[in-house]
């Protein structure tokens, strides 16, 4: 188990580039399933869970090049469908939770797909049902195994149908999405996630050959196609990395310039951050944050206190919830963080108490942060990463903070976060990693 050491309390100072969008990448890279043509893929972060889903794509047969350092290009023409049936499978399977993502595109070509119960963040219940319903509706027999706790899907022909998602499922959708593109018949998906990623995903299955209409809404229309051919595709960069840099440079007062953002793809995340008092400036396609010894949490209209939810897409995304609470505990004001979609994505906020924020954690889904406005500043203390958003949130707490902490458990933090510590120690942080 990896740890850093964390020195706090130094100015940042540079310009970053975000790596590409991770979410993306666990949909996009699923998707070359669906051709036997050749795919290239740009702007791959090099990160744990998607170095593995490449590892499993490779050990399902799919030829893999890596062309350039964020570049591959894929070409599954002969991809081994008894590996399934292995227990290397089963392992890599169960180490991430993108890996279901598979099982739609494996229906659609091949009429079988099987996958173990996926592994992921533990943050509370993240059930698979919405995934496996829709392909029940275009056809396909499904089957849970409760001894291996296997999902079995199989289908001699899948069909068009409609359907409303019984929650706006952003890998459900892209999973539906994919096993509907080479379905017979019209597919019409309604409550469908809408966010940049899945809206990236439609775009280049229709490069491909696909006709999904209804882009950018809630309401895809899909007519079905008999076969898809290969693409170029660049994903975008990563929203949740923009946004944790954002508030880094918040909680250290520093000025970061970040790079190349993709600003009409981050929806309400530069808003967000603007409503707890942090400047910014758009400078083309580059968000500029200037040095900030203070900032102060806007009120509503009524002078009622602040509250930042989670929301599906245009809301804000919950992997932003932790960054937010964190970058509150030093504003000027009062924040209510309510996290609806997880109940078990606050318990990190324990070790923010231990260094000192001010925070009452009202049930498993609620937050009130009472801001010290960098009048009392947090202090280091040794600390365990929970998940992928409250490690990186713990560091940015680190940075911040008087003294050293030690975060144990960094492989959580690695698993969405490419060279974290390299990155940012050249801007002047002091990370090691132990």
């Amino acid at each position: 188990m990896a740890s850093f050491e964390v020195k706090g309390g130094t100015k940042l100072r540079g310009e970053i580039i975000p790596q590409g969008a991770k979410n993306e990448a666990l949909q996009i890279l699923c998707a070359v399933l669906l051709t036997p043509e050749p795919v290239t893929i740009s702007n791959i972060p090099d990160i744990r869970d998607v170095n593995l889903l490449i590892e499993l794509l490779i050990s399902l047969g799919v030829k893999t090049q890596r062309v350039a350092t964020d570049t591959y290009t894929f070409q599954a023409d002969d991809v081994n469908l008894d590996f399934l049936d292995t227990q290397e499978f089963v392992q890599l399977g169960r180490a991430i939770r993108g890996s279901v993502m598979i099982v739609g595109p494996m229906l659609a070509r091949f009429g079988k797909a099987k996958m173990p119960k996926p592994g992921g963040d533990k943050i509370g219940r993240r059930r698979l049902d919405t995934h496996f319903i829709g392909f029940e509706k275009l056809g396909a027999k499904f089957e849970y195994s409760s001894e291996d706790s296997f999902y079995t899907v199989t289908s001699d022909s899948l069909k068009g149908n409609y359907m409303l998602l019984d929650e706006a499922s952003v890998t459900g959708t892209a999973n539906i999405l994919m096993a509907a593109v080479l379905s017979e018949g019209t597919t019409t998906i309604y409550n469908a996630a809408c966010e940049p990623y899945v809206q990236q995903l439609c775009r280049m299955l229709n490069r491909m050959g696909a006709n999904i209409s209804g882009i950018g809404s809630n309401l895809l229309v899909i007519e079905g196609v008999k076969k898809l051919g290969g693409t170029e595709h660049r994903m975008l960069p990563d929203m949740i990395e923009i946004g944790s840099f954002i508030g880094l440079a918040a909680m250290t007062g520093s000025e970061i310039t970040i790079k190349d953002c993709q600003i009409p793809e981050l929806g309400l995340i530069p808003d967000t951050f603007q409503r707890l008092g942090i400047k910014m400036e758009f400078r083309g396609d580059d968000i500029f944050i200037p040095e900030q010894d203070r900032y102060e949490v806007d009120t509503y209209i009524d002078g009622s206190i602040l509250n930042i939810s989670d929301h599906t897409w245009p809301g804000l995304t919950p992997d932003l919830l932790s960054v937010a609470l964190v970058v509150a505990t030093q504003a000027k004001g009062t924040v209510l963080v309510h996290q609806k979609m997880f109940e078990s994505r606050l318990f990190f906020v324990d070790k923010l108490i231990d260094m000192g924020a001010q925070i009452i954690l009202c049930d498993p889904h609620r937050a009130t942060i009472i801001g010290q406005n960098k009048q009392i500043p947090l202090r280091g203390i040794r600390m365990t990463s929970p998940d992928i958003r409250a490690g990186v949130a713990l560091l940015i707490a680190a940075l911040s903070a008087e003294g050293t902490s030690i975060i144990d458990n960094v492989e959580q933090i690695d698993r969405g976060y490419q060279n974290i510590d390299g990155r940012l120690n050249a801007l002047g942080a002091q990370i090691r990693r132990l």
